[in-house]
């Protein structure tokens, strides 16, 4: 049966942790008309829907979702990536994985699917001999999954962990998204996932961030991530997007990065 408007802002409340004292209040309502909102006293009206999934920090997907328990239509599109109305935007994220050779880019989904990668990023991806990941290809298994790119991770026990907890923040922030959940408890189940620390270890004064350590057929590469987002999207598919894109670390895996990218 379909959640209600009343019973599924009250779940969010609880993931977010929050009295409806403390929701009314970043709401700017009366806790009064917050607790008939939840008890369905009340009904509240589109615009109210869509300021309290922001004040509670709701993807757009979710907004969706409260907007729908509460019987309006969705406020937001989700369109596919090939879709001619996105034609322009496309262009502008290859573009930025194209600018940002020689080193490796990746545009991947709320999944951890693989979207859209630069020719550095596909060549990486093959790094573990079963060929470059194409479209659909997940980097969590490609990273945690016995065999493969797992067993050219020099660190992989560092960067599997930084991974994991990665994961594991975005499922306790997207607790709806079970599909999100199932990839977790797939990957715990990996070999040697369930024997990772808890948490990242805390580094010692000369380590800023935690490196991927990469073997390749050339050379030992070291990486730094970075993230981006698409800001201000309103649209669903726009908003769970992210670029991720991998630096060289030091001198050596510039040079080597370099060699990959023109060899």
């Amino acid at each position: 049966m379909p959640s209600t408007f009343g019973t599924a802002l009250r779940e969010w409340r609880g993931h977010r942790h929050l009295s409806q004292l403390d929701l009314a209040t970043e709401a700017g309502v009366s806790q009064r008309h917050l607790s008939f909102l939840e008890t369905g006293r009340s009904k509240p009206s589109r615009e109210m829907v869509i300021h309290l999934g922001m004040t509670l920090d709701l993807a757009l997907r979710d907004i969706n979702g409260l907007l729908t328990a509460a019987g309006f239509a969705e406020a937001y599109p989700e369109t596919g990536l090939d879709d001619p109305d996105l034609d322009q935007v496309r262009s502008v994220l290859e573009t930025l994985l194209a600018a940002h050779e020689p080193y490796p880019a990746y545009v991947i989904d709320r999944h951890w699917d693989l979207v859209l990668t630069n020719a550095t990023g596909s060549l990486l991806t093959g790094v573990g001999g079963e060929g470059p990941a194409g479209s659909g290809a997940n980097l969590v298994r490609l990273a945690l999954a016995p065999g493969g790119l797992r067993d050219h991770i020099l660190n992989w026990e560092a960067a599997a962990t930084v991974l994991l907890h990665r994961l594991e923040r975005e499922v306790i922030h997207r607790p709806e998204d079970r599909d999100l959940m199932e990839l977790l408890a797939e990957v715990r189940g990996y070999p040697g996932v369930a024997d990772l620390p808890t948490r990242p270890t805390v580094p010692d004064g000369s380590e800023l961030v935690v490196p991927l350590e990469l073997r390749t057929p050339l050379g030992d590469l070291r990486l730094i991530t970075t993230i981006a987002t698409i800001g201000a999207a309103y649209d669903v598919t726009l908003e769970e997007l992210r670029l991720e894109t991998l630096l060289p670390a030091d001198a050596a895996s510039e040079a080597l990065l370099r060699s990959l990218s023109s060899g």
